[in-house]
């Protein structure tokens, strides 16, 4: 198979969006606020969103914080039905989401969720309007065996439908053993895998897989963004705990001021 054009084309504006994961109630908003006052000061040349938990959609909605986007932790594939304690897309969009988080390693691992159920998945928020975030990345073992590239590669390919674009997609990418451990894989290895899923998504999707934004994740902090962010093909960051402040966050989102 022949190389593919290297594309000439602008890479839309960088995203940094926070994963709140399970934790957050309503005593949290105010660090929504003070997020959203510091980035409007900051004047970061990003975009910045906030996953939190299903029910704090609604009411970081309400706060209307100028310049923060809101995405969701997950969705099923249908969109509405017997699916007791399941979010779907719709409801996710009507709660104030704008995009949704999809195929995150903690999802695979203790859901056992599958390439295709996140395909599946990946369709529901398209359908509903959503932009899906959907994420690869291996273990420690997958790691040390030299399987990183052949393991987010089959993800990519198993996990996303033909036809994703640049305005509907992004790609994250987040090494299981480094997410919440501390440890972060060297520029060199983001850039290498950054580059191959750069490499995958353009020999499948041409100039929108040029255009779409992959993102870092993994024991992102305010000391090492803008290192990473600098990484050829990073394109933002999925952050974790250091999303539950402003402070941290606002750290890592100044990596684009």
């Amino acid at each position: 198979m022949a190389a593919p054009k290297k594309s000439t084309l602008k890479a839309p504006k960088p995203l940094v969006a926070g994963n709140w994961k399970m934790n957050g109630t309503k005593a949290s908003l105010g660090e929504v606020k003070k997020l959203a006052s510091a980035f409007v000061k900051s004047k970061a040349k990003c975009e910045v969103m906030i996953c939190p938990p299903a029910t704090l959609l609604a009411p970081m909605k309400a706060l209307k914080a100028k310049g923060v986007a809101l995405g969701g932790q997950d969705c099923h594939a249908a969109s509405s039905g017997a699916h007791t304690g399941d979010v779907s897309a719709t409801m996710l969009k009507d709660a104030g989401a704008s995009a949704v988080i999809l195929g995150h390693s903690e999802r695979r691992a203790d859901h056992l969720e599958t390439d295709k159920q996140v395909k599946a998945k990946v369709a529901a928020a398209h359908g509903a309007g959503l932009l899906a975030i959907m994420c690869v990345g291996e273990s420690l073992k997958q790691r040390k065996s030299g399987d990183t590239l052949k393991v987010v590669k089959a993800q990519l390919r198993g996990s996303l439908m033909d036809g994703c674009t640049a305005k509907n997609t992004v790609i994250a990418y987040e090494p299981v053993w480094a997410i919440g451990s501390g440890l972060t894989p060297t520029v060199a290895q983001v850039e290498e895998v950054h580059t191959a899923l750069r490499k995958a998504l353009v020999r499948r999707f041409g100039d929108e897989g040029a255009k779409m934004r992959i993102l870092y994740g993994g024991s992102v902090k305010p000391a090492n963004a803008a290192e990473l962010m600098a990484v050829p093909n990073v394109n933002g960051a999925l952050v974790g705990g250091a999303s539950l402040t402003a402070k941290d966050f606002g750290g890592i989102v100044k990596a684009y001021t």
